[in-house]
């Protein structure tokens, strides 16, 4: 049980990390952050939100230059 939990987490948060790197709208990716900081978020996984949010911007960065 704990595994499909896992799974559908992951699916979840990997899901949010695509519609961040495909989306234009500053109030898409302002939600998205939102996600990342809840408590919603911390429930799904040990991940720090803060590290993916810092990576999803250094791509956004990194792709304008």
């Amino acid at each position: 049980m704990y595994d499909n939990f896992e799974l559908l987490a992951n699916a979840i948060i990997l899901q949010a990390v695509r519609d961040y790197r495909h989306t234009y709208s500053p109030q898409v990716r302002a939600e998205i952050k939102r996600f990342f900081r809840s408590e919603w978020f911390k429930v799904l996984t040990r991940v720090d939100g803060e590290m993916i949010i810092k990576r999803l911007e250094q791509e956004r960065t990194d792709f304008y230059e």
